[in-house]
Formats: structure tokens, C-alpha cells, sequence
């Protein structure tokens, strides 16, 4: 029974091929036009953030009755990575981070466990306890910020009018969250005297419960009036400042006006939480995202449509601008690859010109877009978008998916040269290499393999790598066998057959692989040498995670000691915005106060909001005019803003990590944290690679503490939360109730006069009203103590961590750097407590886990590599020559990396990976050729001879191809590692390969010259 041929069927239904082909090419048309584009990739942000209030109390009392409990409940959940949190007195921050392991689908309902955990434990905290605020969406993305100032309009008018454009663009389809930014909460203050008070027979608390007793909203009932109902109300609520203010008070028999002993102002919130800055001028943020699976491009225009009539109905004085545009980014970046993808294309073309004639090149060449059309048909089936990733990976797949067309081109120009027809020449593809070429190309994904089964974050970022290459290259494997032989039919009909006296490139080569074969071992020892020299050399590569993005914008992160007030961290901002004004360097810059800036990039980190810390985030024209800016910067911080720690940084590409040199203090104890960690701090200090070294927390804080006299307040009938209570009224201020506006609740809150809540004199001055109606100073029952405690303490995993930060002076790479830094600080650890340990963190860190999960699937990589060649080869022998071939390629990435000083990061590790499969794949292909020629009655000695000189061509066709395909996307930031790794593996490995390969297989297979050759 004759075996099925799909060439030959191909060729027997010409008609309905040409339609699959026709329509293929238009399915992949509208697909690509339908894709979503983007700047990077998404990936799952494992954190979920846990905050909590215990009022009043300590950072110690916060510590172990908040953030211990939180923690020590977390340690039951099974995917918890690790936990990290930040308290201050009253209130406590926990960061939960999930394993790397774990799968994005899974997180959401991971979320909701853990608020069932957390109410679970709720009764276990002190009464006083103010309960839990989660963020499950801390890897929100705001793709586009505007900024809106006002001249002449209040920050209440502001807010309305920015509101009210919240709506519309809520209104659009493909608008995801919405919110405002910046936006300041209106207040109504009562600032007491409390001199007047004690001086007129009254107490704070009277005037509070007065005015919240005349606010309060209470059911009246309802007059059920025969045949209706009518409700009744009660009025007497306040609608302004002015009815607060006109409040009269009853003391006994006498009237007073509130107004006479308290002073009522409308404002906002003072000091304010954070605050948000358009060149340096207050102003109000709408930050935008986008529903999941929308085009960010069509969003892009839609919302600028609107933003644009918005513009144009504002009223003379607001001012609104765009601080993030991430369509045009996307839009930018996708025409800069596809840019590159159509150099790309172009180059493989040249090759396959040159090498294969015009003829059989224009062949080869029809076979890319048709191969790319499918693969964007099922990438838009699947939602793989067009970004960083998917299309550099179209690129790296361009040289190996003309691969399989090259030698089924090949191998029909070979069978029309020995004289048979068109559609026996084309249909001979099938029965010889068709099956060895569908292990090549399975080998050749199988080299991808641990990014698809990588679950880590930069697995997951870098995903949509494995699907396109996989996609594409078992797709042109279908084209090369399906497709192929239908158009060599159709174009090579005036095909001139080659001559067949080889020329001078060719016949050196004979000699040098005749060579080989008699002296083996001379070649094996030498490739050996080589593959040992080069494992050798890579402690001589640099060592890198992600490159810094080649974004414009620089970022400028501010923290100042951590009982810093806002009011300083905001000068000391004014100061630094002062040299932005009217740099030629600065296209516009947005300050955040009090907190950081929104996540308008996936791969940004955003710190734990405090009135110590801020952020700047400044766009440059370009990349010049950012590194010209950073530089500025730097140098001004270093001169000008001693004891502040300023952080100039661009943006990163992949999870973000901060400052990239980092070590982690833990101790069970916080100042031994602490202690270990400043001198560990010194330590660094003296590797001059290193700059802005910092800790994130250290210095304590200045603590007043009254020491009551009990029994004499005992006897004075006042209690310890009584002389708690009127204390922070004076000083920070007490909510006495809302005033009801619209949509808004404006908290009427009652403190001291500005005099008053400033000076500690107020303590000993303060009277306290007794139940018998006199007052007694407060200073008759206490003693002030002077004393300091931590303001922020961080924990990891439930011990106080001190982080140790360094950013890095020069161009040496972080792995570099704590390698230099390791005799040191293993040295510094032996003159520790047992129990104070040094753990390395940051970008060394980071990189180590996102390995880590490759590393746990190599060895199912290599297993279906060797399933395939088994099935394939059908004997141990014959495997192990192909596997030999496999990391070859190493010798070539050590030889273009070390001389060119090319870091190896994360993307390129996942090349070299690749490389294993490539070269497999020749190997396959070669040796499967002598195998035929061996069935065929060849000898030994002329079938190796034979099969290396007949694949030397397709496979230095396609190493050509694969190698000169990647320059376009070797000039880029984040492809460069990779492509300089991979052209320099290709071309020594294939190069190698068609050496050792033959050699080895003398060698192995005992094969030996014919006599009188040898």
C-alpha cells in the first residue's frame, strides 16, 4: 500500500491549496490588524497589601497587637512567599507576596482566602481596633494621567470640574478604572482656645457632643394620614461653616456664640496626607485605565477625542495637560519593531537571493508572510498582543522558520538536477526529510520550553516568547511540506541546474571535512578544548536580570528620616523642582508628596505612602537630554541635600526592583536590626562602585511621655483616656461630625489654636475640666518624660529586616558587584549574633528566583528533547552524537560577550537555552541524512562525506538567516544580550557542528577511510 504523502496530495488538489493559501493570507491580514498593542507585556502582580489602625498606640503596641497577629495568621496560607510590612504608631502595612510558582489565574481567589483568614482573626485584636483595608489591586495600571491646574478657581472647584470629566471618560466602552489624583479633602475646622474655654466654665468635650447631637440625622417617624403618608423631619443640620459658627451654647443659665470660643474656617485638610504637583503647581490628577483586552491604540484615539472637547470647554484659568500617554508609547514602540521586523525580513530575504538564486529565493520568500499571516491568525485567537516580547520574538523566529522551506527547497533543486520532474522533485521532500525536519522543529521549541512552563514573574512577562516562536516554527513546517512543493511547482519551471564541479568555497571545505574524518580525534579533543575554554570564560560575563528601560522619563525618588513632616519633605522637593524650571533638559515634570507617583507602567514599584517620602517623575525630550538630567541631579543631591536620601533612576523593564544593590538585616530584635545594619551600611561604603547608599528605616524619633499621677487623677475624677482624648483634640484634632455637600462628607473637626497645638508648653498649660465644674491644670497631675522610639519599623517574615541600599556608580552590573562584596560581608557576618543575619536581596535577588523556575524545568526540556531524537534516530549511538552538538553553541555566546562586554541577563539565558535546540536540529537533520544514504548503499566513509557536504549548505543557509535576522533587535536595550548571544552561538555552533558532528560519528561508529584513502 503506498504511503500517504501530504506533498504529493498538495500537488493533486493544486485548486483548493491555493485557496487555503489565498485565505490564509487574508485571515492573517485582518488578525494582525485586529491585535492589541502594547508597550510590554502583562503579568500578574502576586501582592496583595493589608493595612490596619490600632489608634493611639505605640509603634511597639501597633507591632505586636497588629502586625504580628496579621503575620503569624498569613504563615498558614500555602502559596505565601514571603511577608513584609511596615508599622508605624497606630497603623501597620503588610505586604503579602505569593510564590513565584504560582499561577496568575489562581491569585483572585488566593485574595479572597485571605479575607476570609483576616476576618477570621478579628475577634483575637484589641477592642479599640479600627479594622482592615486590603488592595488586591496593586498592580493596577494607569495608562494615561492628565494633570489639571487652576488660576483663580479653589481646589473645591477644581476638584468638581475634574469630576465631572471623570464621568464622561468613565462613560466611554473601553475605559477601565477611573480615579482622581491629588484631590485635597475639604474641612471644616473649630480651633479652640483653650484658655477661653477654661475661662468661661466649658470643656471641649460639651461643645463636641453639643454639635454632633444637633447633626445627627435620626428617623422622625411617619403620620400615617388616612389615605397617605407623611413623613415628618426634623431640621436644624448644618449646611455651611456659617450655621456651625452660629451655634449658641447653654452653660448653666448663660448663652455663649460658638464663635466665642472657637474659631470656624472652611479649608482643607492641614497638613495634608500627600500632595500632587504639574511643574511645580498644585494640581488635581485623572488617572485612566483601560478594560482588560481593549486596543490601547483605538482607546487611544477615543479618549482623545474627548479629551479634546473636554479642552476646549474649560474655562479661562484651568489648565489641563498630558503627563502619560502610554498609546503613543505603544504606538511608538510597535512601529520601532515592526520597523525592525521588516529589516529583519529583509535581510533573510537577501540571503535566501543570494544563496538560492532568484527563483528558488522568491519561493522561500513567499513562504514568510504566509507563515507569519497564520501564526497572527491563531496569536489573535489566543490574545497574545503585539509588544515588547511577542514581536521580538517574531523576529528571533524569522531566521528559523525559513528554515524548513530553505531545505525543502533545497532538496527538490537537488532531485531537478539529477534529472527528475517538477512534481517527483517536489513531492521527494515528504519521503526524505519531512519527519527529520518535524523533530528539528519540535526540538528546536522543545528549546523554549522553560519560559512556557515558567511561572515566574519575569516568566510569565516574557511568555508570549515561547507561544510565537512555537507557533510560528511548527507552522513552517506545515508550509514548507504543504505549501512548498506547490509554489517550487509553480516558479521553477525555467529552474537551470547547478553545475556540478563545486566551487573554491565548496572544495575547501571537502578538504577540511575529509580532514576531520581521518583525524577524529584531533577534532574532538579541539572542540573539547574549546567547549572548556569557554566554560571557563563566563566568569567573565557580566551578570544581569533586565536592562533599565529606554523610556525618556527619569524618576527621582525623596525619602527623608522617618519623622520627617510633610512640610519639610515638600520644601526640600520645592528645592530640587527649582532646578527643573526652564531646563532645556525638561520637557515637563509632575511631584508627588507623601506618596509615590501611580503605576503608569507596569514594571514600576510603588513605596509605601508616608510623610517622609516623595517621588519626581520628569519627561526629557530624549534619551541623551535624560542622562544629561540624571547627571545634573545627582550632582546637586550630593552637594546641596546632605542627610536626604535621592534616588535618581530610570524606569525598569520586567519587575521592578528599586536600588539594585541590596542586603537584608534581620534580627528578633529591631535595634540589633538596626545597629548590624548601619555598620553593614559601612561596610559598603568602602567599594567605591557604590553611591547612595541608604537603610529604610533607621533613626528614631523624638517621644514626649506623661507620667500621670493615678491616684491623684483618681481623686480629681479623670481618667488616663480622658486626658488621652482631650490631648489629641489639641494637638492633631477630633472629627466632631460631617457636614453633608452633595456626594462629598466634609469632616468638622475641633483642635487647638495654631499657637496651641504647635508649642509643648500647651501640655503643661492645659486646664482640665472636672465633673464638680472647676479645672485644674493638667501639669498638676503629670511630669513630661523626654524620650525616643522607632517611627517605622519593617519586618520580613515576621522579623524587624533593615534593608542596606546602594545604587551603583559605574557600569558594572549588581551580580558583579555583591560577588566583589561577598569575602567582605561574609566576614562582617562571623563577628555577628547567631541570630542577626545577612541575606542578599534586590536585583541579584530577584534574578535568582526568576531562574530558579527554569532551572526546575531544563530537565523536562531535555527529556522531550531526547524523546524526539530517540523517536527519531531509533538508537543510543546515533542520540548521543546529536546531543554532543548541544552545547556547542556556548563557545560562540562566550566569544562575542566577553569581548564585547555584553552582560548575559535573564532574556539571554532563555537564548542560550534555544541555542540547545537549534543545534540539535542540524545535527538531527545531518545525521539523519547519512542514515538515508547508508539504506541507500553508500559506505560508511562516502554516506558521512556525502550527507555533511549536501545539509553544509541548508544549514549554513539558515544559520546565515537566523544570525543576520537578530542585528535589527541587537541594537535595542532589551534584545541586545540575547541577540549578541545567540548570533555568536549560531554561527560557532553550526560552524562547529558541521566538523565535529562527521567526526564524531567516525568516531563513534568506528567508521573508517576506504583503503588506499586512508
Amino acid at each position: 500500500m503506498k504511503r500517504f504523502n501530504l506533498s504529493d496530495w498538495a500537488l493533486n488538489h493544486r485548486s483548493f491549496v491555493w485557496f487555503l493559501l489565498i485565505v490564509s493570507l487574508l485571515a492573517g491580514t485582518i488578525s494582525y490588524n485586529n491585535l492589541g498593542r502594547e508597550e510590554d507585556p502583562n503579568f500578574t502582580i502576586k501582592i496583595m497589601v493589608i493595612s490596619a489602625s490600632l489608634p493611639g498606640a505605640t509603634v511597639e503596641e501597633t507591632l505586636n497587637q497588629v502586625t504580628a497577629r496579621i503575620e503569624k495568621k498569613l504563615e498558614e496560607l500555602d502559596e505565601l512567599y514571603f511577608t513584609r510590612s511596615v508599622t508605624m504608631p497606630g497603623q501597620a502595612v503588610v505586604y503579602l507576596e505569593l510564590l513565584p510558582t504560582t499561577r496568575g489565574p489562581q491569585v483572585p481567589d488566593i485574595w479572597k482566602r485571605v479575607r476570609e483568614m483576616m476576618s477570621d482573626i478579628r475577634p483575637d485584636f484589641p477592642e479599640e481596633f479600627a479594622g482592615f483595608q486590603f488592595n488586591d489591586d496593586f498592580g493596577d495600571v494607569y495608562g494615561n494621567i492628565y494633570a489639571f491646574t487652576a488660576d483663580g478657581y479653589s481646589p473645591r472647584e477644581l476638584r468638581d470640574r475634574v469630576e465631572r470629566i471623570r464621568k464622561q471618560v468613565a462613560a466611554l466602552d473601553a475605559a477601565g478604572k477611573t480615579e482622581l489624583l491629588g484631590e485635597q479633602a475639604e474641612q471644616i475646622y473649630l480651633e479652640f482656645s483653650a484658655a477661653r474655654l477654661a475661662a468661661l466654665g466649658l470643656n471641649q468635650q460639651q461643645v463636641v457632643a453639643t454639635l454632633a447631637q444637633q447633626n445627627a440625622i435620626q428617623p422622625s417617624g411617619v403620620i400615617q394620614a388616612g389615605p397617605e403618608q407623611v413623613l415628618v423631619r426634623v431640621g436644624g443640620q448644618f449646611d455651611d461653616a456659617e450655621s456651625i459658627a452660629a451655634v449658641n451654647l447653654r452653660v448653666g443659665e448663660r448663652f455663649f456664640n460658638l464663635g466665642d470660643v472657637a474659631t470656624v474656617t472652611r479649608g482643607y485638610q492641614d497638613p495634608p496626607q500627600s500632595l500632587f504637583r504639574y511643574n511645580g503647581k498644585p494640581a488635581i490628577g485623572l488617572q485612566i485605565g483601560m478594560r482588560d483586552g481593549e486596543n490601547i491604540l483605538e482607546f487611544g484615539k477615543e479618549l482623545d477625542a474627548l479629551m479634546g472637547r473636554v479642552a476646549a470647554e474649560l474655562p479661562v484659568g484651568i489648565e489641563m495637560a498630558k503627563i502619560a500617554d502610554q498609546p503613543h508609547v505603544v504606538d511608538y514602540a510597535v512601529d520601532h519593531f515592526v520597523k525592525a521586523l521588516a529589516e529583519a525580513v529583509l535581510i533573510v530575504l537577501v540571503v535566501s537571493f543570494i544563496s538560492l538564486g532568484f527563483r528558488a529565493g522568491f519561493v522561500v520568500t513567499l513562504t514568510i508572510p504566509l507563515v507569519l499571516a497564520i501564526t497572527f491568525v491563531i496569536l489573535d485567537l489566543y490574545g497574545i498582543t503585539l509588544q515588547r516580547i511577542s514581536l521580538g520574538a517574531l523576529i528571533i523566529a524569522l531566521g528559523l522558520l525559513v528554515d524548513d522551506a530553505m531545505i525543502a527547497i533545497e532538496t527538490m533543486i537537488s532531485r531537478l538536477e539529477i534529472g527528475e520532474s517538477l512534481e517527483s522533485a517536489a513531492s521527494y521532500a515528504w519521503t526524505s526529510i519531512a519527519f527529520p525536519m518535524l523533530t528539528g522543529t519540535l526540538v528546536t521549541v522543545a528549546g523554549f520550553i522553560p519560559i512556557g512552563l515558567n511561572s515566574s514573574a519575569a516568566g510569565e512577562f516574557t511568555f508570549s516568547l515561547f507561544v510565537v516562536i512555537a507557533v510560528s516554527l511548527v507552522i513552517s513546517w506545515i508550509v514548507a511540506v504543504l505549501f512548498a512543493p506547490l509554489l517550487g511547482v509553480a516558479f521553477l519551471r525555467t529552474y537551470h541546474a547547478h553545475e556540478h564541479k563545486p566551487g573554491w568555497l565548496r572544495r575547501r571545505f571537502h578538504g577540511l571535512l575529509l580532514w576531520s574524518m581521518r583525524f577524529w580525534w584531533i577534532v574532538i579533543a579541539v572542540t573539547l578544548a574549546l567547549f572548556a575554554v569557554s566554560v571557563w570564560g563566563m566568569r567573565f560575563v557580566e551578570q544581569q536580570f533586565f536592562p533599565t528601560s529606554d523610556r525618556t522619563e527619569v524618576l527621582v525618588d525623596v525619602v527623608e528620616r522617618q519623622n520627617t513632616s510633610i512640610a519639610r519633605t515638600r520644601a526640600d522637593m520645592d528645592r530640587l523642582e527649582a532646578m527643573l524650571a526652564g531646563n532645556e533638559d525638561v520637557l515637563f515634570w509632575t511631584s508627588y508628596v507623601g506618596r509615590g507617583a501611580p503605576r503608569f507602567v507596569l514594571a514600576m514599584d510603588v513605596p509605601t505612602p508616608g510623610p517622609y517620602m516623595g517621588q519626581i517623575v520628569i519627561q526629557t525630550p530624549n534619551l541623551a537630554a535624560r542622562d544629561r538630567l540624571k547627571a545634573q541631579i545627582m550632582d546637586r543631591a550630593a552637594r546641596e541635600f546632605a542627610g536626604v536620601d535621592i534616588y535618581v533612576k530610570n524606569l525598569e523593564i520586567g519587575p521592578p526592583v528599586g536600588k539594585p544593590v541590596q542586603y537584608r538585616v534581620s534580627a528578633p530584635d529591631a535595634d540589633a536590626a538596626r545597629d548590624a545594619a548601619r555598620d553593614l551600611a559601612a561596610v559598603l561604603a568602602q567599594e567605591p562602585r557604590l553611591r547612595d547608599i541608604s537603610m529604610d528605616w533607621n533613626e528614631p524619633a523624638r517621644v514626649v511621655r506623661l507620667e500621670i499621677d493615678q491616684d491623684q487623677a483618681r481623686r480629681l475624677g479623670v481618667t488616663t483616656q480622658e486626658i488621652a482624648d482631650t490631648l489629641s483634640a489639641l494637638f492633631s484634632g477630633k472629627t466632631v461630625t460631617q457636614l453633608r455637600d452633595g456626594i462629598f462628607l466634609i469632616d468638622v473637626v475641633g483642635r487647638g489654636e495654631a499657637e496651641d497645638r504647635t508649642s509643648l508648653d500647651s501640655i503643661r498649660n492645659l486646664q482640665l475640666r472636672l465633673a464638680s465644674g472647676h479645672a485644674t491644670p493638667l501639669s498638676s497631675i503629670m511630669s513630661l518624660d523626654y524620650a525616643t522610639e522607632q517611627p517605622l519599623i519593617a519586618q520580613r517574615d515576621g522579623l524587624p529586616t533593615v534593608t542596606v541600599k546602594a545604587a551603583i556608580a559605574t557600569r558594572d552590573q549588581p551580580a558583579t558587584l555583591v560577588d566583589a562584596l561577598a569575602p567582605a560581608v561574609a566576614e562582617f557576618q562571623t563577628g555577628l549574633p547567631t541570630d542577626v543575619t545577612i541575606t542578599v536581596g534586590g536585583t541579584v535577588e530577584t534574578s535568582a528566583d526568576s531562574q530558579e523556575p527554569i532551572a526546575a524545568v531544563v530537565p523536562v526540556m531535555l527529556l522531550i528533547m531526547a524523546l524526539l531524537v530517540m523517536a527519531q534516530m531509533q538508537s543510543f549511538r546515533l542520540s548521543l552524537i546529536v546531543f554532543a552538538a548541544a552545547p556547542l553553541g556556548l563557545i560562540g555566546v562566550v566569544a562575542v560577550l566577553v569581548p564585547f562586554g555584553v552582560p548575559m541577563g535573564f532574556v539571554a539565558i532563555l537564548g542560550i537555552l534555544a541555542l540547545i535546540g537549534i543545534l540539535i536540529r542540524n545535527s538531527v537533520i545531518l545525521v539523519n541524512e547519512i542514515q538515508e544514504l547508508l539504506h541507500k548503499g553508500r559506505s560508511p566513509w562516502q554516506a558521512v562525506f556525502e550527507a555533511s557536504d549536501s545539509r553544509a549548505r541548508p544549514i549554513l543557509l539558515t544559520a546565515a538567516a537566523a544570525s543576520l535576522a537578530l542585528i535589527p533587535i541587537a541594537r535595542q536595550v532589551f534584545w541586545g544580550p540575547m541577540a549578541f548571544a545567540m548570533m555568536g552561538g549560531i554561527i560557532a555552533g553550526t560552524l562547529i557542528t558541521l566538523v565535529f558532528v562527521p567526526a564524531l560519528y567516525c568516531a563513534v561508529m568506528r567508521v573508517r577511510p576506504p583503503e588506499g584513502q586512508a
